[in-house]
């Protein structure tokens, strides 16, 4: 590995830290930095998802003002997510190297769609949330209802959304955010704090399967995102939400395309 990619490559862990706590969709920054340093699509898919581990805890810990009184909801969604990342993440190793390179298309195609959509369905979302104001790091936020107020899809809503992370992931957290408004009786805002948690317990739970099976993971690659991961964890928390969401959204858009065009070519 040149200083260049090494250099890159932590860069590229910094924009995705940022971008995953804010949004969501960082893989569509890593994996593409990845790829056009000729990294195999499944070593560079394994490894990133190791290394994004510490930027979802970054994130999280940015966003605990809004987590506060989760901590029951967390813990019941948080098996769905560990079950769904452990699925998927078993899925990537028992189907052969050629399915896996024949799928990922579609899953960058689906990931720019979600990202694409995302205002108009945030817009959406927002529309639905009843509003009971309750303070919350200076704002007015939706009371914290009991979970047994939660739609009853949500659970396995959350495995199958945490089985697409554990196999690929990227775009998975525009997922979780769509599920968690509208099942939850909670703001966008608090469900962009869950869905942080809820990355990072996939990431983990689908990283420790890949070590576990012994897995082929470029340990370096995993360091190098983990650093610049960490680092945007926190910016995207405190600054990313100042930055326009249009201009980070197209950045999303055209890097997804440039991978969407080099995984077809």
């Amino acid at each position: 590995m040149t200083l260049l990619e090494a250099v890159a490559i932590t860069l590229a862990g910094l924009g995705a830290g940022t971008v995953n706590a804010v949004v969501g969709s960082g893989t569509l920054i890593t994996f593409p930095v990845l790829l056009a340093f000729g990294y195999d699509p499944l070593v560079a898919n394994m490894s990133n998802n190791l290394g994004l581990v510490p930027g979802s805890v970054s994130g999280s810990l940015g966003y605990r003002q809004e987590l506060v009184g989760e901590s029951r909801r967390l813990l019941r969604l948080g098996v769905a997510a560990l079950l769904g990342g452990a699925l998927g993440a078993c899925l990537l190793l028992w189907l052969p190297p050629s399915a896996f390179r024949a799928i990922v298309p579609a899953f960058v195609a689906l990931a720019i769609g979600l990202v694409a959509v995302q205002p108009w369905l945030s817009s959406w979302l927002a529309r639905r949330r009843p509003v009971v104001t309750g303070p919350v790091a200076g704002r007015s936020e939706p009371a914290h209802p009991e979970p047994t107020s939660d739609a009853a899809f949500v659970f396995p809503a959350l495995v199958l959304a945490g089985a697409y992370g554990g196999y690929f992931g990227a775009g998975q957290g525009i997922l979780y955010i769509a599920i968690l408004a509208i099942a939850l009786p909670i703001s966008l805002q608090r469900a962009n704090a869950l869905k942080n948690v809820l990355g990072a317990l996939v990431n983990l739970v689908a990283g420790l399967v890949f070590i576990v099976s012994g897995a082929p993971i470029d340990w370096r690659i995993v360091a190098l995102v983990a650093l610049g991961a960490t680092i945007g964890g926190q910016l995207g928390a405190h600054v990313g939400r100042r930055l326009s969401p249009m201009t980070l959204r197209a950045i999303i858009i055209v890097v997804g395309c440039v991978a969407f065009w080099r995984l077809i070519g």
